[in-house]
Protein backbone atom coordinates (compact mmCIF):
# COMPACT_ATOMS: atom_id res chain seq x y z
CA UNK A 1 0.00 0.00 0.00
CA UNK A 2 1.07 3.68 -1.02
CA UNK A 3 1.53 6.22 1.39
CA UNK A 4 3.27 9.68 1.45
CA UNK A 5 5.58 10.70 4.08
CA UNK A 6 3.91 14.04 4.88
CA UNK A 7 0.20 12.11 5.01
CA UNK A 8 1.60 9.88 7.77
CA UNK A 9 3.05 12.27 9.66
CA UNK A 10 -0.09 14.10 10.24
CA UNK A 11 -1.79 11.44 10.75
CA UNK A 12 0.57 10.31 13.53
CA UNK A 13 0.73 13.67 15.03
CA UNK A 14 4.53 13.63 14.29
CA UNK A 15 7.10 15.59 12.47
CA UNK A 16 8.38 15.39 9.00
CA UNK A 17 11.86 15.62 9.12
CA UNK A 18 13.57 15.68 5.28
CA UNK A 19 11.86 15.72 1.85
CA UNK A 20 8.05 14.75 1.61
CA UNK A 21 7.95 10.60 -0.78
CA UNK A 22 5.85 8.39 -1.72
CA UNK A 23 5.96 5.20 0.25
CA UNK A 24 5.48 1.78 -0.42
CA UNK A 25 4.69 -1.15 2.47
CA UNK A 26 6.31 -1.09 5.95
CA UNK A 27 8.88 -3.14 7.52
CA UNK A 28 10.40 -3.56 10.65
CA UNK A 29 13.33 -5.79 9.40
CA UNK A 30 16.28 -3.80 8.08
CA UNK A 31 16.99 -7.55 6.91
CA UNK A 32 13.45 -7.64 4.87
CA UNK A 33 13.46 -4.18 3.41
CA UNK A 34 12.20 -3.54 0.11
CA UNK A 35 12.59 -0.45 -1.97
CA UNK A 36 10.26 2.54 -0.80
CA UNK A 37 9.37 0.57 2.56
CA UNK A 38 8.71 2.71 5.48
CA UNK A 39 10.86 1.46 8.45
CA UNK A 40 9.65 1.11 11.44
CA UNK A 41 12.25 0.43 14.58
CA UNK A 42 11.06 -1.19 17.65
CA UNK A 43 11.85 -0.48 21.12
CA UNK A 44 12.40 -3.80 22.71
CA UNK A 45 15.33 -6.25 24.07
CA UNK A 46 16.94 -4.57 21.08
CA UNK A 47 16.40 -0.57 20.34
CA UNK A 48 15.55 -1.18 16.42
CA UNK A 49 16.31 2.46 15.58
CA UNK A 50 20.20 1.03 15.89
CA UNK A 51 18.99 -1.01 12.58
CA UNK A 52 18.11 2.69 10.50
CA UNK A 53 20.67 2.94 8.55
CA UNK A 54 20.86 -0.52 7.23
CA UNK A 55 17.19 0.09 6.71
CA UNK A 56 17.83 3.09 4.45
CA UNK A 57 20.82 1.44 2.67
CA UNK A 58 18.58 -1.45 1.62
CA UNK A 59 16.07 1.32 -0.35
CA UNK A 60 13.76 2.48 2.58
CA UNK A 61 12.09 5.43 1.54
CA UNK A 62 11.81 6.95 5.11
CA UNK A 63 11.79 5.67 8.87
CA UNK A 64 9.68 6.30 11.92
CA UNK A 65 12.07 7.61 15.47
CA UNK A 66 10.96 8.49 18.91
CA UNK A 67 14.34 9.79 19.32
CA UNK A 68 14.97 12.26 16.85
CA UNK A 69 17.08 12.19 13.45
CA UNK A 70 19.30 8.63 14.03
CA UNK A 71 22.78 9.75 14.20
CA UNK A 72 24.07 8.00 10.88
CA UNK A 73 22.15 8.56 8.71
CA UNK A 74 22.24 11.42 5.58
CA UNK A 75 21.12 14.66 5.50
CA UNK A 76 18.40 14.48 2.75
CA UNK A 77 17.12 11.32 4.36
CA UNK A 78 12.97 11.22 5.73
CA UNK A 79 12.12 11.07 8.96
CA UNK A 80 8.83 10.95 10.89
CA UNK A 81 9.64 12.00 14.70
CA UNK A 82 6.96 10.30 16.54
CA UNK A 83 6.47 9.49 20.44
CA UNK A 84 6.08 5.76 20.12
CA UNK A 85 6.86 3.96 16.97
CA UNK A 86 4.90 0.93 18.35
CA UNK A 87 1.71 2.99 18.75
CA UNK A 88 2.46 4.55 15.21
CA UNK A 89 2.59 1.49 13.46
CA UNK A 90 -1.19 0.61 15.28
CA UNK A 91 -2.08 3.62 13.76
CA UNK A 92 -0.57 2.98 10.31
CA UNK A 93 -2.59 -0.20 10.16
CA UNK A 94 -6.13 1.89 11.34
CA UNK A 95 -4.83 3.89 8.17
CA UNK A 96 -4.01 1.28 5.66
CA UNK A 97 -7.83 -0.35 7.17
CA UNK A 98 -9.60 2.88 5.75
CA UNK A 99 -7.75 2.54 2.23
CA UNK A 100 -9.83 -1.03 1.93
CA UNK A 101 -13.63 0.75 2.40
CA UNK A 102 -15.45 -0.66 0.00
CA UNK A 103 -13.63 -4.60 0.57
CA UNK A 104 -13.54 -6.93 2.74
CA UNK A 105 -11.27 -8.20 6.23
CA UNK A 106 -11.33 -11.93 6.73
CA UNK A 107 -10.57 -11.98 10.62
CA UNK A 108 -9.06 -15.44 11.92
CA UNK A 109 -8.36 -16.63 15.16
CA UNK A 110 -8.85 -19.93 17.75
CA UNK A 111 -6.41 -22.04 19.26
CA UNK A 112 -5.17 -24.45 16.84
CA UNK A 113 -5.37 -24.42 13.06
CA UNK A 114 -5.32 -20.54 12.40
CA UNK A 115 -3.00 -20.32 10.19
CA UNK A 116 -3.82 -23.33 8.17
CA UNK A 117 -6.94 -21.60 7.91
CA UNK A 118 -5.50 -18.66 6.94
CA UNK A 119 -3.60 -20.53 4.19
CA UNK A 120 -6.72 -22.14 3.14
CA UNK A 121 -9.01 -19.05 2.85
CA UNK A 122 -6.29 -17.33 0.51
CA UNK A 123 -6.10 -19.85 -1.96
CA UNK A 124 -9.98 -20.03 -1.85
CA UNK A 125 -10.50 -16.27 -2.27
CA UNK A 126 -7.78 -15.39 -4.56
CA UNK A 127 -8.56 -17.23 -7.41
CA UNK A 128 -11.79 -14.95 -8.03
CA UNK A 129 -10.94 -11.56 -5.65
CA UNK A 130 -7.87 -10.25 -5.65
CA UNK A 131 -6.79 -11.43 -1.93
CA UNK A 132 -3.83 -10.32 0.49
CA UNK A 133 -3.02 -12.17 3.84
CA UNK A 134 -0.87 -11.93 6.77
CA UNK A 135 2.74 -13.62 6.19
CA UNK A 136 3.68 -16.81 8.14
CA UNK A 137 1.98 -16.45 11.72
CA UNK A 138 2.24 -12.90 11.66
CA UNK A 139 -1.11 -12.12 14.15
CA UNK A 140 -0.14 -9.99 16.70
CA UNK A 141 -0.19 -6.16 17.77
CA UNK A 142 2.71 -5.99 14.83
CA UNK A 143 1.53 -8.68 12.38
CA UNK A 144 -2.00 -7.49 12.06
CA UNK A 145 -0.94 -3.42 11.10
CA UNK A 146 1.58 -4.93 8.76
CA UNK A 147 -0.63 -7.09 7.08
CA UNK A 148 -3.12 -4.02 6.57
CA UNK A 149 0.13 -1.60 5.34
CA UNK A 150 1.25 -4.09 3.14
CA UNK A 151 -1.42 -5.19 1.02
CA UNK A 152 -1.19 -4.10 -2.80
CA UNK A 153 -3.04 -1.64 -4.04
CA UNK A 154 -6.44 -3.09 -5.27
CA UNK A 155 -6.96 -5.60 -3.00
CA UNK A 156 -10.74 -6.86 -2.46
CA UNK A 157 -10.22 -9.19 0.24
CA UNK A 158 -7.93 -8.99 3.18
CA UNK A 159 -7.14 -11.66 5.38
CA UNK A 160 -5.55 -11.13 8.87
CA UNK A 161 -4.69 -13.64 11.20
CA UNK A 162 -5.16 -13.04 15.19
CA UNK A 163 -3.56 -14.34 18.02
CA UNK A 164 -4.21 -13.96 21.69
CA UNK A 165 -1.76 -13.75 24.56
CA UNK A 166 -4.81 -12.71 27.24
CA UNK A 167 -8.36 -11.61 27.58
CA UNK A 168 -8.59 -8.33 25.05
CA UNK A 169 -6.04 -8.97 22.54
CA UNK A 170 -8.33 -9.94 20.30
CA UNK A 171 -10.17 -6.95 20.64
CA UNK A 172 -7.36 -4.91 20.19
CA UNK A 173 -6.59 -6.06 17.09
CA UNK A 174 -10.38 -5.94 15.70
CA UNK A 175 -9.99 -2.29 16.70
CA UNK A 176 -7.09 -1.80 14.32
CA UNK A 177 -8.13 -4.26 11.27
CA UNK A 178 -12.78 -3.96 12.31
CA UNK A 179 -13.33 -7.10 10.04
CA UNK A 180 -16.13 -8.03 8.47
CA UNK A 181 -15.93 -11.54 8.08
CA UNK A 182 -14.50 -13.75 11.50
CA UNK A 183 -13.01 -17.35 11.23
CA UNK A 184 -13.03 -19.17 14.76
CA UNK A 185 -11.11 -22.63 14.33
CA UNK A 186 -11.71 -23.87 17.55
CA UNK A 187 -11.13 -23.50 21.16
CA UNK A 188 -8.58 -26.36 23.07
CA UNK A 189 -5.89 -25.96 25.50
CA UNK A 190 -3.13 -23.71 24.52
CA UNK A 191 -1.56 -21.17 26.29
CA UNK A 192 -4.46 -21.88 29.00
CA UNK A 193 -2.11 -21.08 31.62
CA UNK A 194 -2.40 -17.25 30.22
CA UNK A 195 -6.06 -17.50 30.11
CA UNK A 196 -7.31 -19.36 33.52
CA UNK A 197 -9.16 -22.02 32.07
CA UNK A 198 -10.69 -23.42 28.82
CA UNK A 199 -13.75 -21.24 29.43
CA UNK A 200 -11.10 -18.33 29.53
CA UNK A 201 -10.00 -19.07 26.05
CA UNK A 202 -13.43 -19.24 25.02
CA UNK A 203 -14.07 -15.40 26.25
CA UNK A 204 -10.88 -14.10 24.38
CA UNK A 205 -11.43 -15.85 21.49
CA UNK A 206 -15.28 -14.98 21.04
CA UNK A 207 -14.28 -11.47 20.92
CA UNK A 208 -13.85 -11.37 17.72
CA UNK A 209 -17.34 -12.54 16.30
CA UNK A 210 -17.98 -9.83 18.65
CA UNK A 211 -16.50 -7.27 17.34
CA UNK A 212 -18.69 -7.98 13.45
CA UNK A 213 -20.71 -5.80 11.79
CA UNK A 214 -24.34 -6.71 11.71
CA UNK A 215 -23.62 -6.78 8.25
CA UNK A 216 -20.64 -9.25 8.76
CA UNK A 217 -20.45 -12.92 8.64
CA UNK A 218 -19.25 -15.25 11.78
CA UNK A 219 -17.57 -18.78 10.08
CA UNK A 220 -18.17 -20.89 13.03
CA UNK A 221 -16.49 -24.69 13.85
CA UNK A 222 -20.21 -26.59 14.42
CA UNK A 223 -17.71 -29.42 15.69
CA UNK A 224 -16.49 -27.61 18.41
CA UNK A 225 -19.19 -26.39 20.96
CA UNK A 226 -17.32 -23.71 22.42
CA UNK A 227 -17.10 -22.32 18.73
CA UNK A 228 -20.34 -23.02 17.68
CA UNK A 229 -21.77 -21.34 21.56
CA UNK A 230 -20.04 -17.93 20.14
CA UNK A 231 -23.34 -17.68 17.70
CA UNK A 232 -24.54 -16.25 20.67
CA UNK A 233 -22.45 -13.12 20.77
CA UNK A 234 -22.53 -11.90 17.41
CA UNK A 235 -24.94 -9.77 15.84
CA UNK A 236 -23.51 -11.16 12.14
CA UNK A 237 -24.66 -13.30 10.74
CA UNK A 238 -23.52 -17.03 11.37
CA UNK A 239 -22.20 -19.96 9.32
CA UNK A 240 -21.30 -23.22 10.49
CA UNK A 241 -18.85 -25.61 8.98
CA UNK A 242 -17.83 -29.24 9.79
CA UNK A 243 -17.55 -32.89 8.25
CA UNK A 244 -20.86 -34.52 9.45
CA UNK A 245 -22.68 -31.09 10.14
CA UNK A 246 -22.55 -27.17 9.85
CA UNK A 247 -24.00 -24.97 6.86
CA UNK A 248 -21.04 -26.18 4.73
CA UNK A 249 -19.17 -29.51 4.92
CA UNK A 250 -16.44 -31.65 3.86
CA UNK A 251 -17.96 -34.76 3.17
CA UNK A 252 -16.29 -38.69 2.34
CA UNK A 253 -13.30 -37.58 3.22
CA UNK A 254 -10.25 -40.47 1.82
CA UNK A 255 -6.99 -39.72 2.10
CA UNK A 256 -3.63 -40.84 -0.32
CA UNK A 257 -0.86 -42.88 0.42
CA UNK A 258 1.32 -39.37 1.55
CA UNK A 259 -2.06 -38.09 3.32
CA UNK A 260 -3.74 -35.59 1.16
CA UNK A 261 -7.20 -35.29 1.62
CA UNK A 262 -9.83 -36.18 -1.11
CA UNK A 263 -13.85 -34.42 -0.52
CA UNK A 264 -16.80 -32.94 -1.21
CA UNK A 265 -17.58 -29.96 -0.20
CA UNK A 266 -21.58 -29.59 0.43
CA UNK A 267 -23.48 -26.50 1.01
CA UNK A 268 -26.86 -24.61 -0.35
CA UNK A 269 -24.29 -23.49 -2.94
CA UNK A 270 -24.43 -26.84 -4.47
CA UNK A 271 -21.64 -29.72 -4.08
CA UNK A 272 -17.67 -29.50 -5.44
CA UNK A 273 -15.29 -32.25 -5.38
CA UNK A 274 -11.90 -31.19 -3.87
CA UNK A 275 -8.12 -32.18 -3.78
CA UNK A 276 -5.87 -30.84 -1.67
CA UNK A 277 -2.35 -30.85 -1.87
CA UNK A 278 -1.53 -30.07 1.62
CA UNK A 279 -1.58 -32.97 4.66
CA UNK A 280 -4.60 -34.29 7.07
CA UNK A 281 -7.58 -35.25 7.62
CA UNK A 282 -8.07 -32.61 9.83
CA UNK A 283 -7.43 -30.02 6.80
CA UNK A 284 -10.14 -30.91 4.90
CA UNK A 285 -12.67 -29.67 8.31
CA UNK A 286 -10.19 -26.55 7.61
CA UNK A 287 -10.99 -26.24 3.92
CA UNK A 288 -14.51 -26.48 4.90
CA UNK A 289 -14.35 -23.11 7.05
CA UNK A 290 -12.23 -21.45 3.95
CA UNK A 291 -15.60 -22.18 1.22
CA UNK A 292 -17.72 -20.92 4.07
CA UNK A 293 -15.37 -17.85 4.42
CA UNK A 294 -15.00 -17.49 0.82
CA UNK A 295 -19.01 -17.53 -0.48
CA UNK A 296 -19.06 -14.96 2.26
CA UNK A 297 -17.01 -12.76 0.58
CA UNK A 298 -18.87 -13.70 -2.69
CA UNK A 299 -16.48 -16.28 -4.66
CA UNK A 300 -18.50 -18.97 -5.94
CA UNK A 301 -18.88 -22.37 -4.97
CA UNK A 302 -16.22 -23.50 -7.84
CA UNK A 303 -14.11 -21.21 -7.54
CA UNK A 304 -13.46 -21.53 -4.14
CA UNK A 305 -12.88 -25.59 -4.91
CA UNK A 306 -10.45 -24.74 -7.17
CA UNK A 307 -8.23 -22.31 -5.73
CA UNK A 308 -7.64 -24.56 -2.54
CA UNK A 309 -6.01 -27.12 -4.96
CA UNK A 310 -3.25 -24.81 -5.33
CA UNK A 311 -3.28 -24.55 -1.60
CA UNK A 312 0.09 -24.56 0.21
CA UNK A 313 0.42 -24.25 4.07
CA UNK A 314 3.19 -22.24 5.78
CA UNK A 315 6.20 -23.89 6.82
CA UNK A 316 6.52 -26.88 9.52
CA UNK A 317 2.80 -27.74 9.24
CA UNK A 318 2.07 -31.15 8.27
CA UNK A 319 4.97 -31.32 5.95
CA UNK A 320 4.93 -34.63 4.95
CA UNK A 321 8.42 -35.69 3.40
CA UNK A 322 9.32 -39.01 1.38
CA UNK A 323 13.51 -39.33 1.98
CA UNK A 324 14.94 -41.25 -1.35
CA UNK A 325 15.17 -44.41 0.81
CA UNK A 326 11.66 -44.82 1.38
CA UNK A 327 10.83 -43.35 4.95
CA UNK A 328 8.75 -40.72 5.30
CA UNK A 329 8.86 -37.42 7.97
CA UNK A 330 5.96 -35.99 8.82
CA UNK A 331 7.41 -32.35 10.31
CA UNK A 332 4.59 -30.63 11.78
CA UNK A 333 7.29 -29.03 14.42
CA UNK A 334 5.81 -25.26 14.24
CA UNK A 335 3.35 -25.85 17.78
CA UNK A 336 1.86 -27.71 19.55
CA UNK A 337 -0.84 -28.68 21.93
CA UNK A 338 -2.96 -31.00 22.48
CA UNK A 339 -5.76 -31.34 19.71
CA UNK A 340 -2.78 -30.63 17.55
CA UNK A 341 -1.02 -33.20 18.59
CA UNK A 342 -3.98 -35.70 18.35
CA UNK A 343 -4.10 -34.77 14.89
CA UNK A 344 -1.04 -35.20 14.08
CA UNK A 345 -0.88 -38.67 15.67
CA UNK A 346 -4.06 -39.79 13.82
CA UNK A 347 -2.31 -38.47 10.94
CA UNK A 348 0.71 -40.37 11.48
CA UNK A 349 -1.24 -43.69 12.03
CA UNK A 350 -3.19 -43.25 9.00
CA UNK A 351 0.03 -43.36 6.82
CA UNK A 352 -0.29 -46.70 4.99
CA UNK A 353 2.21 -49.77 6.48
CA UNK A 354 4.93 -51.07 4.18
CA UNK A 355 8.24 -52.88 4.62
CA UNK A 356 10.28 -52.49 7.87
CA UNK A 357 9.63 -53.68 11.45
CA UNK A 358 6.56 -54.73 12.78
CA UNK A 359 5.06 -52.34 15.21
CA UNK A 360 1.66 -52.47 17.08
CA UNK A 361 -0.76 -53.95 14.21
CA UNK A 362 1.91 -55.83 12.59
CA UNK A 363 1.29 -53.94 9.17
CA UNK A 364 4.65 -53.37 9.21
CA UNK A 365 6.51 -49.90 8.32
CA UNK A 366 7.60 -48.74 12.38
CA UNK A 367 6.11 -45.42 13.57
CA UNK A 368 8.16 -43.04 15.94
CA UNK A 369 6.67 -39.52 17.36
CA UNK A 370 9.36 -37.35 18.48
CA UNK A 371 7.77 -35.02 20.55
CA UNK A 372 8.79 -31.81 22.17
CA UNK A 373 6.71 -30.21 25.41
CA UNK A 374 3.33 -28.49 24.63
CA UNK A 375 3.65 -25.39 26.39
CA UNK A 376 1.52 -23.07 28.38
CA UNK A 377 -1.15 -25.81 29.21
CA UNK A 378 -0.95 -24.60 32.99
CA UNK A 379 -2.24 -26.97 35.45
CA UNK A 380 -3.35 -29.37 33.27
CA UNK A 381 -0.45 -29.64 31.46
CA UNK A 382 1.44 -32.75 32.60
CA UNK A 383 -2.30 -34.87 33.00
CA UNK A 384 -2.47 -34.06 28.92
CA UNK A 385 1.14 -35.11 28.11
CA UNK A 386 0.18 -38.70 29.85
CA UNK A 387 -2.97 -38.70 27.88
CA UNK A 388 -1.21 -38.23 24.35
CA UNK A 389 2.05 -40.38 25.03
CA UNK A 390 -0.71 -43.07 26.11
CA UNK A 391 -2.89 -42.37 23.24
CA UNK A 392 -0.05 -42.93 20.62
CA UNK A 393 0.94 -45.95 22.47
CA UNK A 394 -2.61 -47.77 21.53
CA UNK A 395 -2.12 -46.53 18.21
CA UNK A 396 1.41 -48.95 17.76
CA UNK A 397 3.28 -45.44 17.63
CA UNK A 398 6.83 -45.12 19.82
CA UNK A 399 6.85 -42.03 21.10
CA UNK A 400 10.77 -40.60 21.92
CA UNK A 401 10.15 -37.18 24.32
CA UNK A 402 12.90 -34.50 23.91
CA UNK A 403 13.10 -32.78 27.11
CA UNK A 404 9.58 -33.20 28.20
CA UNK A 405 8.93 -36.18 30.86
CA UNK A 406 5.80 -35.32 31.90
CA UNK A 407 4.90 -37.64 28.94
CA UNK A 408 5.54 -40.39 31.17
CA UNK A 409 7.02 -43.78 31.32
CA UNK A 410 4.99 -45.20 27.88
CA UNK A 411 8.06 -42.56 26.23
CA UNK A 412 11.75 -43.48 25.78
CA UNK A 413 13.36 -39.79 27.41
CA UNK A 414 15.89 -38.38 25.82
CA UNK A 415 17.75 -34.49 26.76
CA UNK A 416 18.13 -33.06 23.20
CA UNK A 417 17.90 -33.31 19.31
CA UNK A 418 21.01 -35.63 18.85
CA UNK A 419 19.95 -38.36 21.51
CA UNK A 420 16.79 -38.05 19.75
CA UNK A 421 18.21 -39.10 16.93
CA UNK A 422 19.82 -42.07 18.44
CA UNK A 423 16.79 -43.54 20.50
CA UNK A 424 15.00 -43.49 16.99
CA UNK A 425 17.27 -46.19 15.92
CA UNK A 426 17.44 -47.14 12.46
CA UNK A 427 15.00 -46.33 9.64
CA UNK A 428 13.76 -48.32 6.60
CA UNK A 429 11.90 -47.52 3.87
CA UNK A 430 7.98 -47.62 4.84
CA UNK A 431 9.18 -46.49 8.59
CA UNK A 432 7.46 -42.77 9.07
CA UNK A 433 8.74 -40.33 12.36
CA UNK A 434 6.45 -37.62 13.10
CA UNK A 435 8.55 -34.28 14.86
CA UNK A 436 6.20 -32.14 16.62
CA UNK A 437 6.47 -29.86 19.58
CA UNK A 438 5.80 -26.11 20.96
CA UNK A 439 8.02 -23.72 19.58
CA UNK A 440 10.48 -23.92 22.41
CA UNK A 441 11.17 -27.48 21.32
CA UNK A 442 13.12 -25.55 17.68
CA UNK A 443 12.54 -29.83 16.59
CA UNK A 444 12.08 -28.15 12.88
CA UNK A 445 16.07 -28.92 13.01
CA UNK A 446 15.69 -32.33 13.77
CA UNK A 447 13.08 -32.70 10.77
CA UNK A 448 15.60 -31.48 8.67
CA UNK A 449 18.38 -33.56 9.83
CA UNK A 450 16.03 -36.49 9.57
CA UNK A 451 15.41 -36.00 5.74
CA UNK A 452 19.34 -35.58 5.16
CA UNK A 453 20.12 -38.44 6.84
CA UNK A 454 17.82 -40.74 4.49
CA UNK A 455 19.01 -39.10 0.93
CA UNK A 456 17.19 -35.82 1.30
CA UNK A 457 13.20 -35.50 -0.05
CA UNK A 458 12.56 -36.95 -2.79
CA UNK A 459 8.55 -36.31 -2.60
CA UNK A 460 7.65 -32.98 -0.67
CA UNK A 461 4.29 -30.95 -0.69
Amino acid sequence: MHFHASDLARRLHGELSGPDRELAGVSIDSRTVTRHNLFVPLVAERDGHVYVPSALGAGAGAYLSSVGRVEGTAADSTAILVANTSEALAEVGRMARERLEGGAVVGVTGSVGKTSMKDLALAACAGARATHASEKSFNNELGVPLTLANAPEGTEVAIVEMGARGKGHIALLCGIARPTVGIVTAVALAHSELFGSIEGVAEAKGELVEALPAGGVAVLNAEDERVAAMAGRTAARVVTYGRTRGDVRATGIVLDELLRPRFTIECDAGRAEVALDVRGAHMALNAAGAVAAALAVGVSLEAAAAGLAAARLSPWRMDVIRAADGVVVVNDAYNANPTSMRAALEALAALPRSGGGAVGDGGGGRRVAVLGLMAELGPEGPAEHAAVAAEAARAGITVVAVGAPAYGEVAVHVPDRAAAAQAIGLLAAGDAVLVKGSRVAGLEVLAAELVAAHGGSVEAP
